[in-house]
Parts: C-alpha cells; sequence; structure tokens
C-alpha cells in the first residue's frame, strides 16, 4: 500500500508500506530519515512521527512506555506525536498523514 510522507525538509514522499512492516521500517526502509537505532523496541524515540488528526483517529494515541518517551522529547505533541515502530500495518491506514519530526536527541 502507499502512503504519504512528509520529510524534515518540508518534502513529500509516496512510499510502499508492506504488510509485514511497521510504519517505522516502512519509513527506514524507504530511505526516509528515520535512525530507529534501538530496531523497533520503543526506547529511543528516534523514529518519532506526527500524524494528521484522521491519522491519530485511526491509530490512536500513544500509552505507557511510549507515551513517557515521547513526553521527554522536545518535540513532542501530544495531539499528534507517536513513535512509528509502534504503529502496525493495517489497510486502514492506507490514506494516513506523517510527518517525521526534527531530531531533538
Amino acid at each position: 500500500m502507499k502512503i504519504r510522507v512528509i520529510d524534515r525538509e518540508n518534502e513529500g514522499h509516496d512510499i510502499e508500506w508492506e504488510e509485514s512492516q511497521s510504519l517505522m521500517e516502512a519509513l527506514r526502509d524507504n530511505d526516509l530519515p528515520v535512525l530507529a537505532s534501538c530496531g523497533g523496541q520503543r526506547s529511543c524515540a528516534t523514529c518519532h512521527v506526527f500524524l494528521d488528526e484522521a491519522t491519530m483517529a485511526k491509530v490512536g494515541v500513544a500509552e505507557g512506555e511510549e507515551l513517557e518517551l515521547l513526553a521527554d522529547t522536545e518535540a513532542y505533541r501530544p495531539e499528534c506525536s507517536r513513535l512509528s515502530c509502534q504503529i502496525p500495518f493495517s489497510e486502514e491506514h492506507s490514506d494516513i498523514g506523517v510527518t517525521i519530526a526534527p531530531e531533538d536527541w
């Protein structure tokens, strides 16, 4: 499935998101600037993204350890921040809006 991603330079990219991938893996595998240094273990916030309102309604807000980690980052925005490693593939996500968060670590 194709999704639209805005990078840190405000350039748009249409990328392929495969069923076996988390959103973080799709971003990384499509050469977008997502470090993902913990490999998806929810411990680094280097895959932080902002989601538009409609997307947040589909994927839900951060909770638990994900929320704690995001709240410690400078770019955290409660209304739209998620770790892309915590968003699994779903056909329902075909029209999501993703913006890669600025680096702040």
